[in-house]
C-alpha cells in the first residue's frame, strides 16, 4: 500500500483564492492523501468556501484566531500521513508535486532524508510563474543547506518541502511565539534534524505574491520582534549541528543582514543594539550596508522618518501596480473561473 501524505492547509481571510489552493491539493495524481484546513478566525468567506470541499478526505476545522502556527499544530493534530506536505493557502502545487518527491522517497532513501522542490513565484497567473533557482536548489548536507541560506539569503516556500513523519516528530510543532518568519525557524530546525536534502527538480509549487499587506512585510514591533527572535534561534539550530568558525562567519552574515534592517527600519534601537550583542558573542562587530545614494539624499533634505515612509511607499507602490496588471490579465482570461468562485461565495 502507497504511503499516505496529508496536506495541511492553514487559512485565514484567504476568500479570493482559497478554493485553487484545494483544488491544486486535491488534483495531486498522489492517490493516497488526505486534506486538513484549518481556518484561523477568518472574518471573510473562506470557511464558507472551504466547506463546499468536505469530504471523506477533505477535513474542515474551525478555530479561534490563534495564528498560522497554531492552525498549522492543529492541522498536524489530525494529520494521519506517513508524509507531511504543507500548503499555505494562497500558495499552490502542481498537479505531479507529490508523486516526483514520492517517486524519490521510494527509491531507497531513508525517511530521515528530507525532500525539497523547485518553486516559482506569480502574482495571480501561475503559468507566469518565474522559476529562479537559487544556492538551495541542489542535494545538500543539513550543515551546508543553513549556511547557504544565511550566505546567500537563500530560502525555500513551506509548500517546496515534503517531510516525513519522522522528521516531523524530530522537528517537534510550529514555535506559535512567532509571528513574522516562523516558516524559516521552522524549516531550519526540520532541516537540522534531517539526514540530507534531498532536491527534487522536477516537483514544483507556486508562490503567490499575493499583496503588500502579507505578513512577511509587516514592520512593527510585533514583527520585529519575531524576526529577532526566529533568526537567533535558526542560528542556534546551526551552531548545534557545527560550532566552527565556517558556522560563525556564516551567523554574523545571517546577523549582519538583520542589523542592517533594523537600524535602518525598526522603530527600536534596541533591537539592533541585541542583534550586535549575538554577534558579539560569535566574535563579530556589525556595520550597516550603506543605503543608496537618492536616500542619503532625502533623509538628509526630509529626515529619516519622512525618507522611511518614501522607501516604503515606492515599494508598495511598485509591488501593487504589478499585481493590479497581473490580476486584470488574469480576470480577462479566467472569467468563467471568477464566476463559479462568486457563485461559490454567495452560496
Amino acid at each position: 500500500m502507497k504511503p499516505l501524505v496529508s496536506i495541511l492547509i492553514p487559512a485565514y481571510n484567504a476568500e479570493k483564492w482559497i478554493d485553487y489552493t484545494i483544488k491544486s491539493a486535491l488534483e495531486q495524481t498522489w492517490p493516497e492523501k488526505e486534506i486538513i484546513i484549518v481556518d484561523d478566525g477568518s472574518i471573510d468567506n473562506t470557511l464558507k468556501i472551504a466547506r463546499h470541499f468536505a469530504s471523506k478526505h477533505v477535513k474542515v476545522i474551525s478555530q479561534e484566531n490563534r495564528g498560522a502556527s497554531a492552525a498549522r499544530n492543529r492541522a498536524l493534530e489530525h494529520a494521519q500521513g506517513d508524509y507531511i506536505q504543507w500548503l499555505d493557502a494562497d500558495d499552490l502545487l502542481h498537479d505531479d508535486k507529490i508523486s516526483e518527491q514520492m517517486k524519490i522517497a521510494g527509491s531507497g532513501l531513508t525517511n530521515a532524508t528530507l525532500l525539497a522542490s523547485s518553486f516559482g513565484t506569480f502574482y495571480w497567473r501561475p503559468e507566469r510563474a518565474i522559476f529562479a533557482p537559487n544556492a538551495l536548489w541542489q542535494d545538500l548536507t543539513p550543515v551546508e543547506w543553513l549556511l547557504r541560506r544565511f550566505v546567500d539569503n537563500a530560502w525555500l516556500v513551506p509548500a517546496a518541502w515534503l517531510v516525513s513523519r519522522k522528521l516531523t516528530q524530530r522537528a517537534g510543532l510550529w514555535n506559535e511565539k512567532l509571528s513574522l518568519d516562523d516558516d524559516g525557524e521552522y524549516f531550519c530546525r526540520v532541516v537540522a534534524a534531517s539526514d540530507h536534502v534531498k532536491f527534487v527538480p522536477e516537483a514544483k509549487s507556486y508562490y503567490r505574491q499575493s499583496g503588500y499587506s502579507q505578513l512577511s512585510r509587516s514592520n512593527n514591533d510585533g514583527a520585529n520582534e519575531s524576526l529577532l527572535l526566529s533568526l537567533t534561534l535558526c542560528v542556534r539550530h546551526l551552531r548545534l549541528l557545527e560550532e566552527s568558525e565556517r558556522t560563525k562567519r556564516a551567523s554574523l552574515v545571517l546577523l549582519e543582514r538583520l542589523y542592517t534592517y533594523f537600524y535602518y527600519f525598526a522603530d527600536k534601537s534596541s533591537l539592533s543594539e541585541r542583534v550586535s550583542l549575538l554577534a558579539k558573542e560569535l566574535g563579530g562587530e556589525l556595520v550597516p550596508t550603506s543605503l543608496k545614494w537618492k536616500w542619503n539624499v532625502l533623509r538628509k533634505l526630509l529626515g529619516w522618518k519622512t525618507t522611511r515612509k518614501i522607501m516604503s511607499g515606492a515599494q508598495r507602490s511598485r509591488l501593487m501596480t504589478k499585481i493590479y496588471w497581473d490580476r486584470l490579465l488574469y480576470s480577462m482570461a479566467h472569467r468563467g473561473d471568477d464566476l463559479t468562485e462568486h457563485r461559490i461565495q454567495q452560496a
